[in-house]
């Protein structure tokens, strides 16, 4: 802890900051933190990023036995301790026309970096201050925007940008299997139904559209920030977007409107898909649209039951099981979709309580 203090303070000199008032921000279910800093009444953020809590990343060249072998960060291709995929990301989404913060100083090696503040309004806090449906629009635009930029991903030595593949969705989804699975059961799955669980995600996965835009993985309510006082689509900021990969245009829709912490109305998610899918002109594949976010709203609420889970029982965070519920019906909503046909008799034998 004492190295860690000293550090800090070294790279807070450099910066010019050292000087500041620090106060705790919250979190995430990462192993970061954040402290927000005032300096003669300017604002900013440290990130606090510890290089050596996290498994390793997934080196750009690796192949699928070595993915395997690093462990699950290499296989669903997380930025794990590597700093510089925040900090060029923030670059990327800057050129792009999108609010994500400045950085005003970063040690990758030293695991901190000093950023733009962008306020506490998040999405979920003034949602009801702000009509709903402005502020699920505006957050519609901004994924626009960056889909329709065709920014090129970043491929450098410090950090490559790394497609949302195959192993990556698989490895997402066996969280269920892994995690939620014994969470309910109170036993392992056997290796059998494991195995057949894997097999049919990859029946479904292969009616996937090729990777083609960003995906941010975690944009919704509680990454968005409200910036009324900017224009256009500055008016959103974007924060937790480290682990972003190059995938597929429905999946951050997903997360936006089947949001595992507060509820959207199907109603208000169906207009946003609709008006997502306007700002694509006549050339727009509607029908390939539509059966991507089919998929991947079934993969990323398997994946998200799995996370919840492993964060009750591993890392001792019991409060996420209270928002099993709401995922476990984006889950049921999503198993009804003929794009789920082939895992619906696996979950109607096997966990019946997410099929009915």
């Amino acid at each position: 802890m004492r190295d860690r203090d000293e550090a800090r303070l070294k790279f807070l000199e450099d910066a010019g900051w050292s000087a500041a008032a620090a106060a705790p921000l919250a979190g995430d279910a990462s192993t970061r933190s954040y402290q927000r800093l005032r300096l003669k009444g300017k604002p900013a953020v440290l990130m606090v990023a510890p290089p050596g809590e996290e498994a390793p990343a997934c080196p750009p060249d690796a192949d699928e036995a070595s993915r395997r072998a690093l462990g699950y960060n290499a296989m669903a291709r997380l930025a794990g301790p590597n700093l510089n995929a925040f900090t060029t990301l923030s670059a990327a989404l800057r050129a792009t026309g999108l609010s994500a913060p400045e950085v005003y100083a970063a040690d990758a090696a030293a695991g901190f970096a000093l950023l733009e503040d962008l306020g506490d309004d998040l999405f979920a806090r003034v949602v009801g201050k702000v009509d709903e449906e402005t502020l699920y629009r505006a957050a519609i635009d901004a994924l626009a925007r960056l889909h329709e930029s065709g920014a090129e991903p970043p491929r450098g030595a410090a950090y490559a940008m790394l497609d949302y593949d195959a192993l990556a969705l698989e490895a997402e989804a066996a969280l269920l299997i892994e995690w939620y699975w014994p969470l309910k059961k109170g036993a392992p799955a056997s290796d059998d139904l494991t195995a057949e669980y894997l097999s049919l995600w990859r029946e479904i996965f292969g009616g996937l559209s090729a990777p083609h835009v960003y995906v941010l993985r975690d944009y919704h309510a509680e990454n968005l920030l409200w910036l009324p006082e900017r224009g256009g689509v500055e008016k959103v900021g974007v924060i937790d977007f480290q682990d972003a990969l190059f995938g597929h245009a429905a999946y951050d829709l997903v997360s936006l409107l089947e949001d595992a912490r507060r509820d959207v109305d199907p109603a208000l998610a169906e207009k946003m898909v609709a008006y997502y899918m306007s700002l694509g002109g006549s050339q727009f594949d509607a029908e390939g649209f539509r059966r991507d976010y089919a998929v991947l709203a079934l993969q990323r609420n398997a994946k998200i039951l799995g996370i919840f889970a492993r964060l009750a029982k591993r890392d001792n965070k019991p409060r996420y099981l209270d928002l099993l519920p709401r995922v476990e019906g984006h889950f049921r909503r999503d198993l009804a979709r003929n794009e789920a046909a082939p895992l619906r008799g696996f979950f109607a034998k096997h966990l019946p309580e997410l099929a009915s």
